[in-house]
Order: C-alpha cells, then structure tokens, then sequence
C-alpha cells in the first residue's frame, strides 16, 4: 500500500496508519449502484478499502442522470456494474472489485454477505432491505441503511454490537399502498449524494473503530430547510432470533391471484389476444418498452375506453410491479369483468431475464 496516497488521512491524529491499515485490510459489500450507492462507493474506493462487492443487475436509463452523477449520457443502455468497474479501477487500481451481476434474493443473499465485512444497503425498495436484514442478523453482520423520500434522507446502522436491527424499526413489510415510490412521488437529485455521503462515514467509522456509530438511532435529513432530527430506536430481541430466511420477500406486495411472474409472462407475450398496458410515465416508456405495449400512465388509467380491452386479457407493468398493481386495483373496480394481471418485478426483472 502507497501511504502516500493517503496522506491527509493519515495525517489525522484519531486516523493514522492503524486506521488506513484497517481500511486496506477490509471488505465491504454494496448493494445497488443508484443515487446512494454511488458517492458510497466512490469515497470508499478513494478511501483506500482494500476490496468492494458490489451487487447491481440494472442498465442505465436517461432518468437516472438526474442524481446517479457517476453515468453519463454516452453510458444510456449500458449496464451500471459494468461502467462503475471500469471508472472505480481508474480512479483507485488497487482496490480489489467483486462484481455480482444479479439481483439479491433468498437464493444468493447468504452467500454473497457472508464474505464482506459489513454491507451497504443502498437499494430502493422494502423486499430486499427485509432481505438483507434478516441475512445479515443470521451472519452477524452490520448493514448500513439509507433511504430516501423526495426531499428527505434517512440513515441508520443495524445489528451493530448488539444493537436494533432493521425490523425494530420496521417490524413487518409495508403493504403496497402504504410505501412511498420515488418512480410516482419523485426525489431531488441531491438527496441521495447527501444520505450515501453519510452511509460511507459510518462504513468508515465502523471499520476504524472511530467515533460515534449512528446505531440505536434514525438520523432524518430535511433537505428543504437543512434540518436533522435523530429518533431512538427501541431494541426488540424478537427480531434477533431470525436461524433463516423467508422463502419469499414479496409477499405484502402481490395479490397472486391478481399477478404473473415475468418469467411465465415473456413465454406467453407474444399471443395477440393479450393487451399489454406500460403505466409508467412517457419518459420512462419512450427510454426502453416491450414491444407492441400501449402506454397508458398511472394518472391517466382511467382514460381507457372499455371497447379497447373487451375480450382480452390485459397485463399491466411498470417499473417493478408497484404501480401495475395499484392500477390493477383501480380498473377492477371500474371494469369487473375484464381479466387483468400484473407482472411481478416489472421491466426491471423483464429486462434482466430478456437482456
């Protein structure tokens, strides 16, 4: 290791070479390359962290470029993993780079998490935080969270020396209807570089056994008026007691009867009885769609003629599933006899099995 390049690290008194050593002797997974996981990511590497997983299976879209400050226009359709590996290795080559091109599921979450020292959540969506809570209670492992909702952040560390995990401050998953979706209630590009700043700080300060960790505690930013509030975070040993995973993560977020895998839905796509309606916004349809899909937005599903979906079967997606369902839930009532599904994981998982 090139102390050198650390210098004014090192030059800290409460950091010095002890610090730097153990920042070089660590392994630190993160999960998601969006807003959050890119400042993590990027200070950590120029950090000096000796070795980086990162897990992401996403390709980058033009509503990215917003607040994902790392993609560039000419990166449009690319995968994210692959454009972070080559910028990373420019910015620090020493720094060793473990790629996992997938998505974190009950499959792959054990074995991924076990092999880093701490995990960085910087994912979008309840599932896969419930799913790297409870992996990382049943390997003894700190995972930092960091969330973000329109113009707010907020961070936390759990399982941290014995302290809350994630489901003591969110005992069970949301339903649908009670989650905040950036995709329909949008976010300020910035908010995500602050939260994931303060998500690499805390990996920092865990690594190095340095000052105070945020655990026990929520820490929420208020962008608007520069405000941060901390909330204690009450300890529920229940939580503790997790030997394995759930076989699913979804389960809050689907009616089964009222859904399709995307899976069974690509086998079947191309029957011309079926109408596919994409309700996401135009931007988001006109940056990548299925083919022959009608877009129809969220806001404006009731704009439907009912003699354009008589007799057909209809499959509704968006982005991961969420809005599909809302809107399902929405033309049913107004439409009972017309046969509706919508496809589970969306064009998200549509484009990781077709792409």
């Amino acid at each position: 290791m090139d102390f050198s390049r650390y210098i004014r690290q090192i030059s800290l008194k409460q950091f010095g070479v002890k610090s730097q050593e153990k920042l070089h002797n660590s392994k630190v997974l993160v999960i998601g390359l969006g807003g959050l996981g890119i400042p993590v990511i990027q200070y950590l590497n120029a950090m000096g962290v000796g070795t980086l997983g990162l897990v992401e299976f996403d390709k980058i879209e033009l509503h990215n470029l917003q607040r994902q400050v790392i993609y560039k226009e000419n990166d449009l359709g690319k995968k994210k993993i692959d454009v972070v590996i080559k910028l990373l290795s420019k910015q620090n080559s020493k720094t060793k780079i473990i790629p996992y091109r997938t998505d974190l599921n009950t499959k792959n979450a054990i074995e991924i998490i076990r092999k880093f020292d701490l995990v960085v959540d910087a994912t979008d969506n309840f599932p896969t935080r419930y799913l790297i809570n409870d992996a990382c209670v049943i390997l003894n492992k700190v995972f930092i969270y960091g969330a973000i909702y329109g113009f707010e952040g907020h961070l936390s560390v759990f399982n941290y020396k014995n302290g809350p995990t994630y489901r003591c401050l969110f005992p069970e998953m949301p339903e649908s209807n009670e989650v905040p979706n950036c995709d329909e209630n949008g976010v300020l590009g910035i908010i995500p570089g602050i939260v994931g700043c303060n998500q690499a700080i805390e990996a920092v300060k865990i690594l190095t056994d340095l000052g105070d960790v945020m655990s026990g505690e929520l820490w929420i930013y208020d962008g608007l008026i520069q405000n941060i509030q901390k909330f204690k975070i009450t300890i529920d040993q229940k939580n503790k007691n997790i030997s394995k995973l759930k076989t699913t993560y979804n389960n809050n977020y689907c009616d089964i009867s009222n859904s399709i895998l995307c899976e069974d839905f690509i086998k079947i796509q191309t029957d011309k009885k079926h109408l596919i309606i994409d309700v996401r916004t135009k931007e988001e349809f006109n940056s990548f769609s299925i083919n022959n899909s009608k877009n129809i937005p969220f806001d404006k599903i009731l704009d439907i003629e009912k003699s354009n979906i008589d007799g057909k079967e209809i499959y509704l997606i968006c982005k991961t599933g969420k809005r599909s369902l809302k809107a399902l839930e929405i033309l049913k009532e107004n439409y009972p006899n017309v046969k509706l599904k919508s496809i589970i994981g969306g064009i998200v998982k549509y484009k990781t099995l077709c792409h």
